[in-house]
């Protein structure tokens, strides 16, 4: 571990005695003005779920800022201990909604999440692992489109059968049983961005460029789908501008800032080039990290100034169809094929609207989904208990902290069972299959309890669209007859 001989003090007036460990001192490093917002009140401790689920101080954004502060001022190192209670944190932010001291906590994790680098050598697996993810796939949509196919291939033959009936996937180091079980199901076809234009349906309101994304692209192309359709019947012409990739949201979360800085140069590239009005974003984790790129990219003299128009034309899709506002669908779809058997035709479906953290929390954005949602004949909104506590799934989180991720999705899936729905809407994907994956399980154990669909909330925007065309061209058909 490197020592440092001169002192160093800090905002308060700490002085780390020489000698002693070196603190922070990376460009990526929190900043003192945020550090020391925190006035450890404990208003955070009942938003955040690690806490919730452990009741440990070093589990809360208090008890982690606290050992921010102690590596700060040369008090602690950074040892595995202390980056565990690092690593246990979501990053779900919903503790920046309950303090009242204005802590910009994602923005402190992220930077002590990339300061970690400079002084802890991770294990050889997890390194690989980062080079691989984060700085190959991630980072190319060709080779991202590649490992798509290579999961759809393993899921669809009998090396899936063989890998599991053999009992190899138990055997071999990684934790590959768990990861085939929780992994997303590779779609038939892939969303990808190429350049073409989805004109606007009747006049023009509106010129975007929208996000397609990375893994949304390859487990969930037909809620993209649904969202350019949407956007379009709503006067929205939409541009799926080539040259765009990952938001790089994965790779800030996990402090690989610097690739995480070229996709989002890329993409600022990308979408500009457009002239966009707005730029959109169907996943929630996306948009706010899109609307963060003027904070990643503020120090780059030839990004800085582009990177914060891209981040304030930045637009989550609820968000820009409220804003409009939306045209509502005219007629309701039946729903006839999500509804429980022997439910009327003329009964409403009934909705639970799961609320994505970085959507409530990142973004402020609560309202625009749930009336996005009351606007569709046909539906009737149920809250849940806990709608905005993290479902555990965070990014690569189920993977990297398997057992709290699990102890998350039982919970958020308990929840959701509680108000018997026959759909639970959001408006994120991680949170999608981690919704998706434990109703699977807790309704496989609970025979009487009915598994509800999850569908992006633009999913039955679109589906209440279709239905609308269909009522209308049975009764231009029905005329005709006469």
């Amino acid at each position: 571990m490197t020592i440092q001989s001169k002192s160093t003090r800090t905002a308060e007036g700490h002085v780390a005695p020489p000698g002693t460990f070196a603190g922070f001192r990376t460009k990526d490093a929190p900043q003192d003005e945020d550090l020391y917002k925190c006035v450890h009140c404990g208003f955070c401790l009942s938003a955040c779920p690690t806490y919730l689920e452990t009741g440990l101080e070093a589990e809360s954004p208090r008890g982690r800022i606290a050992l921010m502060k102690a590596v700060r001022e040369g008090r602690l190192e950074i040892t595995k201990q202390v980056l565990g209670h690092w690593d246990m944190c979501l990053q779900c932010r919903a503790c920046e909604v309950a303090c009242p001291s204005g802590v910009p906590y994602g923005r402190l994790m992220e930077g002590t999440r990339a300061e970690v680098a400079a002084h802890i050598k991770r294990p050889l697996t997890e390194r690989m692992g980062r080079a691989v993810g984060y700085r190959g796939v991630l980072a190319n949509p060709g080779q991202l489109r590649m490992a798509g196919r290579a999961v759809r291939l393993y899921q669809r033959t009998p090396l899936r059968v063989i890998a599991r009936g053999t009992g190899l996937l138990k055997i071999l180091p990684g934790g590959l049983d768990h990861l085939d079980r929780t992994m997303p199901h590779i779609g038939n076809k892939f969303f990808v961005a190429d350049g073409r234009v989805i004109p606007a349906i009747g006049a023009r309101r509106a010129r975007v460029a929208m996000l397609a994304g990375c893994v949304m692209t390859l487990m969930h192309s037909p809620a993209l789908e649904a969202a350019t359709r949407v956007l379009a019947r709503n006067g929205v012409e939409v541009v799926l501008t080539a040259g765009q990739g990952c938001c790089g949201a994965l790779n800030t979360h996990a402090g690989e800032r610097e690739s995480a800085r070229e996709m989002a140069r890329r993409n600022i590239d990308s979408f500009l080039a457009a002239s966009p009005d707005a730029i959109i974003v169907a996943s929630a984790g996306c948009g706010s990290t899109m609307k963060e790129y003027g904070d990643l990219l503020h120090s780059d003299t030839g990004y800085g100034e582009k990177a914060e128009k891209a981040s304030k034309l930045t637009r989550d899709i609820h968000e820009f169809l409220a804003s409009l506002p939306l045209i509502p669908p005219r007629a309701g779809a039946s729903f006839e094929s999500i509804k429980k058997a022997g439910t009327p035709a003329t009964a409403p479906l009934r909705v639970t609207y799961q609320d994505a953290c970085h959507l409530v929390s990142a973004q402020r954005i609560k309202n625009a989904p749930r009336d996005l949602l009351r606007a569709i004949p046909g539906v009737e909104l149920v809250e849940m208990p806990e709608s905005a506590i993290c479902c555990g799934s965070a990014g690569t989180y189920s993977i990297t902290q398997k057992e709290m991720s699990q102890r998350l999705g039982r919970r958020k899936a308990q929840n959701v069972l509680s108000v018997q729905p026959d759909v639970v809407a959001t408006g994120n994907p991680g949170c999608a299959l981690q919704l998706e994956n434990y109703l699977r399980d807790l309704t496989a154990k609970d025979k009487t309890a009915r598994k509800p669909q999850v569908r992006y909330v633009v999913e039955l925007l679109d589906e209440a669209y279709l239905s609308e065309e269909e009522t209308l061209y049975a009764q231009q058909a029905g005329g005709q007859d006469q």
